[in-house]
């Protein structure tokens, strides 16, 4: 294991009294791509959310949260984001009224530093090609693919240290998941670390460096992909293998 750049002890959220995430221990190194899979309802989207500090309810949530050693459990949004913690939501949460140049604009100037680049606009274009030619198009005309290379493309340019992805191939074709999902490899090869929550577990098997599989809100199960791929928990129940 590298060094860690996120570490998460004894995270609990709660929505009315109602348990929705415990998770003991979780931990992601630099330059490291760890999976979290698991079926609807088993926490992935409150587990990402909790660490960016953000939700659509009003969760009680406690528990001990560091990035690059730092607690940041107790700051707003905004400042994991200004610290380097980057989240790209299901959804994309895409300017549709702006294009794709207006969209990879940064409303501040994030901190260059150890352990984090600030992503240029020509860079993103150099990731993602198709955004260049769709570069005058607003976002709301962009297909499904596209608006999530450009909710990537805008995190980036925040320089994380740590990039946060809900369920990014979903509703993606298979030519584009695999694209999409080749490119955060890449960036973990440049040195980002990478936390991705991913219900296609056949794609992203194929890329992440360990896997954590959650069932209602708990780790049940964790190590390196192709160990953990070969689990009857994992093979039987997502890959459809036969025991």
């Amino acid at each position: 294991m590298t060094a860690a750049v996120l570490q998460a002890r004894g995270l609990q959220v709660a929505y009315e009294g109602n348990r929705a995430l415990e998770v003991a221990a979780l931990q992601v190194g630099c330059g490291e791509v760890v999976g979290v899979v698991g079926a609807n309802g088993a926490g992935k989207s409150t587990l990402v959310n909790a660490l960016a500090g953000w939700s659509r309810g009003t969760p009680r949530v406690s528990g001990e949260v560091t990035l690059d050693g730092q607690r940041i459990d107790s700051w707003a949004p905004h400042q994991r984001i200004r610290a380097g913690l980057a989240l790209v939501p299901e959804g994309r949460l895409v300017f549709g009224r702006m294009s794709v140049e207006e969209n990879l604009c940064t409303a501040f100037a994030p901190a260059e530093g150890p352990g984090r680049h600030v992503y240029s606009r020509d860079e993103i274009y150099e990731l993602f090609p198709r955004l260049k030619e769709r570069r005058r198009h607003w976002g709301m005309q962009l297909s499904g693919g596209e608006r999530q290379m450009l909710g990537i493309g805008r995190a980036l340019m925040m320089g994380p240290q740590l990039l946060l992805l809900d369920e990014p191939s979903i509703g993606l074709a298979p030519k584009l998941v695999s694209q999409v999902l080749t490119t955060l490899r890449t960036l973990a090869g440049k040195g980002l670390s990478i936390l991705l929550v991913e219900q296609n577990v056949r794609a992203a098997i194929e890329v992440v460096d360990r896997l954590v599989l959650l069932e209602r809100g708990r780790v049940v199960l964790e190590g390196p992909a192709a160990q953990v791929g070969n689990d009857p928990r994992i093979s039987e129940a997502y890959l459809g293998a036969q025991a």
